[in-house]
């Protein structure tokens, strides 16, 4: 295997990286979703909007549509889906009666707490590992990554 200095040559990262995320993916998808969970029929999009309550804390529709980099008419619809579930609950801000908080239903905080940890410990482990630069560098990486997709998909729709 030739390598750069410091590293794989680009080619044969963009291998390892297209031979890696998969079984990262399949891994991640295999976590044991809680019975109190199974059958709701949650998708990623709903993970991160769980992850997000579970660790940031109840919020607004706006706030998590910025968290999420989404539309607040697309976290209202989650919203209400998984509120009519039981899953998250809205209730007054005390601060201003007309605005609405989200948060995670007391019923569903435990199993919801137990299936993001099981991918929150791995990542945990990893980052502990890595100095902070190096832990920049992945999140770069990553974020770049996505927004390198996402021009792909714009470029293909177009």
């Amino acid at each position: 295997m030739s390598t750069e200095p410091g590293g794989p040559a680009v080619d044969e990262a963009v291998r390892a990286l297209l031979l890696l995320m998969p079984r990262i993916v399949g891994r991640a998808k295999r976590l044991p979703i809680p019975p109190a969970l199974q059958g709701l029929d949650l998708a990623p999009r709903h993970l991160a909007l769980l992850a997000h309550l579970e660790y940031d804390g109840p919020a607004g529709v706006n706030e998590l549509a910025a968290r999420l980099e989404v539309a607040p008419t697309t976290v209202s619809l989650m919203v209400s889906e998984m509120s009519r579930l039981g899953v998250l609950e809205r209730t007054a801000d005390p601060a201003d009666r007309r605005r609405r908080i989200v948060a995670i239903a007391p019923d569903f905080a435990v199993p919801i707490g137990e299936w993001l940890s099981g991918s929150a410990s791995a990542w945990e482990r990893v980052m502990r590992g890595l100095a902070p630069v190096e832990r920049a560098t992945v999140l770069n990486a990553l974020r770049a990554y996505e927004a390198a997709l996402e021009q792909s998909l714009d470029r293909e729709s177009s």
